[in-house]
């Protein structure tokens, strides 16, 4: 069942609210969990009813929604609608299956697993109304990750004001006119699109903005998804922030060139030791920041932390996507419908490895809801025993 969304306007409940529209949501009055098909942007915003757990399954798996903290929210919701209208006794004994078949759909994102625990737990402690305890965790997780996300927005814009007044009063000193903006790079997307609502990396650069703070951001592509050119400009377009879209590879160059003032990613998983895992591409850009001074850093909810890891070089599972989505690429052809090309050889091997590791060594700081932190086992075991 699908929906045409007529602008991107929704209203979220509570204090943070944005112009944003959810990008998945219960309709109580109905029983309908619905989601926005992220494959089908920029072209068009179309809305997609899920009505059982195979249908979350598939949204996960083929990137109908993607990013860690939406991916954990609807592999909760999937929970509750395979448990949906099921006696207690049989959604007990349907309870291990469905929650297995949602694991088993991404493996590097780590809020997946921990949202899933969450609703496991919950379920072994009771013994009646099953989906309605699954649909009331699937709401409380919905809830936490919009409030977790303005928090960590929050906390990120108050450091890039740090950086936008102290690249002032540099130019200042220098007897240099006042700069124009503070320029951030981003890779992947990051937004509002990745997690319920506001975004991690996004958040960040949403509540500058709403601080006055002029912003230009350079957006990575993100090959080979084109999540950056699909997704971020997209979202940034909507919220009127100024962005240019470059290649993938055009980032170092930028920052040699003074271009760029700061760097600001997502996680998918974080370690203990601090290492960052994210979309492909990003630890590239990490050591450029580092070569050239500029500051690098990752906005995640605590949610993306799995502080069962230490070392993400070996320990963090690296997801391998389809030969497809490197060779072809779709996009708008000259009559203005979506089309599909090849790209490569027929024939041609393919490598698709949808995620790197960041060493934290070249991470300048985690921007959480609960603050900023350093990316070392001190401060990240210090925020595990401050939640446990």
């Amino acid at each position: 069942m699908e929906a045409m969304i007529e602008s991107f306007s929704g209203i979220p409940a509570g204090a943070n609210q944005s112009p944003h529209t959810l990008t998945i949501r219960f309709d109580a009055e109905v029983d309908r969990v619905v989601i926005i098909d992220q494959t089908r942007l920029p072209h068009e915003c179309v809305e997609v009813e899920l009505k059982t757990s195979a249908d979350a399954c598939h949204a996960i798996s083929s990137m109908q929604v993607r990013g860690a903290p939406l991916i954990g929210v609807t592999a909760a919701f999937g929970v509750y609608l395979g448990l949906r209208g099921k006696d207690d006794e049989t959604a007990r004994s349907l309870s291990a299956s469905v929650i297995e078949a949602l694991a088993a759909t991404r493996p590097t994102a780590i809020n997946l697993r921990w949202a899933l625990d969450k609703i496991e737990t919950r379920l072994a402690r009771c013994e009646k109304n099953l989906a309605e305890i699954a649909l009331q965790a699937a709401l409380e997780l919905h809830a936490e990750d919009i409030n977790a996300c303005a928090m960590l927005g929050e906390y990120g814009a108050q450091r890039l004001q740090e950086i936008w007044e102290a690249k002032g009063e540099r130019a200042a000193q220098a007897g240099l006119p006042a700069p124009e903006s503070l320029n951030v790079l981003t890779h992947c997307n990051a937004g509002a699109l990745a997690t319920v609502d506001w975004g991690t990396a996004l958040a960040v650069i949403y509540k500058a903005q709403a601080r006055a703070i002029p912003l230009h951001v350079w957006v990575d592509e993100t090959r080979p998804r084109n999540q950056g050119a699909s997704l971020t400009c997209w979202e940034l377009g909507q919220r009127g922030v100024p962005h240019t879209l470059i290649v993938d590879n055009a980032g170092g160059h930028l920052m040699q060139h003074g271009l760029i003032d700061c760097c600001v990613v997502g996680s998918d998983r974080t370690t203990l030791l601090g290492d960052v895992c994210n979309k492909i591409g990003t630890y590239l850009k990490a050591l450029a920041a580092a070569d050239n001074g500029i500051p690098f850093y990752v906005a995640l909810p605590v949610s993306s932390i799995d502080f069962s890891l230490r070392e993400g070089l070996t320990e963090i599972p690296i997801e391998e996507r389809a030969a497809e989505e490197v060779s072809h690429i779709s996009g708008l052809d000259d009559e203005g419908r979506v089309s599909r090309v090849q790209l490569a050889p027929t024939g041609t091997a393919v490598s698709n490895y949808g995620f790197d590791v960041t060493p934290a060594r070249l991470v300048s700081g985690l921007i959480t809801e609960r603050g900023i932190i350093d990316a070392d086992e001190a401060a990240l075991t210090k925020l595990r025993d401050s939640i446990a």
